[in-house]
């Protein structure tokens, strides 16, 4: 039968890329590098979906051993296995996953700085200095007098 302990070090090792990525992520955010970001996001996914098959695994095979079919039966069952490598790469997984829990919040709130910025750039180019006398931007992209309209006859 298999063991809970078989998806741990491809876990490990999909999370420890995925805290890479997330580092990265981190510095091109603040560069503000939104080519780059770009490209990561993709990979970021990608980990994603396969450390969630991983655990779906873990999981089920938990499941068949009677114990919880979640990460709560995995104590469960390290418990019970008396199996130290296992219980090192659980604990190991487990402040992996902490670790990339803060820089996603990290990186969530320099999302948030960034989006601040942009709509205080967007309604700043909504808002022509002379906001009093035009009111507002016509579609041609310049300023429209909000008043009557002084027209010239030539002819």
């Amino acid at each position: 039968m298999a063991s809970p302990a078989t998806t741990l070090r491809d876990e490990q090792a999909l999370m420890s890329t995925l805290l890479k990525l997330m580092k990265q992520e981190q510095q091109l955010l603040v560069s503000a590098d939104t080519e780059g970001l770009t490209a990561i996001t993709p990979q970021k996914s990608q980990l994603i979906v396969q450390m969630g098959q991983l655990a779906s695994q873990r999981h089920q095979t938990l499941g068949s051993l009677g114990c919880a079919a979640q990460d709560a039966g995995m104590e469960t069952w390290l418990d019970h296995a008396n199996d130290p490598a296992s219980l090192a790469l659980w604990q190991d997984l487990l402040s992996l996953t902490r670790e990339a829990k803060e820089l996603n919040r990290v990186n969530g709130m320099l999302i948030n700085k960034q989006l601040q910025h942009n709509q205080t750039i967007i309604n700043a180019m909504r808002t022509p200095a002379n906001a009093a006398e035009t009111g507002f931007y016509g579609p041609s992209g310049q300023a429209v007098s909000g008043g009557a309209s002084r027209r010239f006859v030539v002819g």
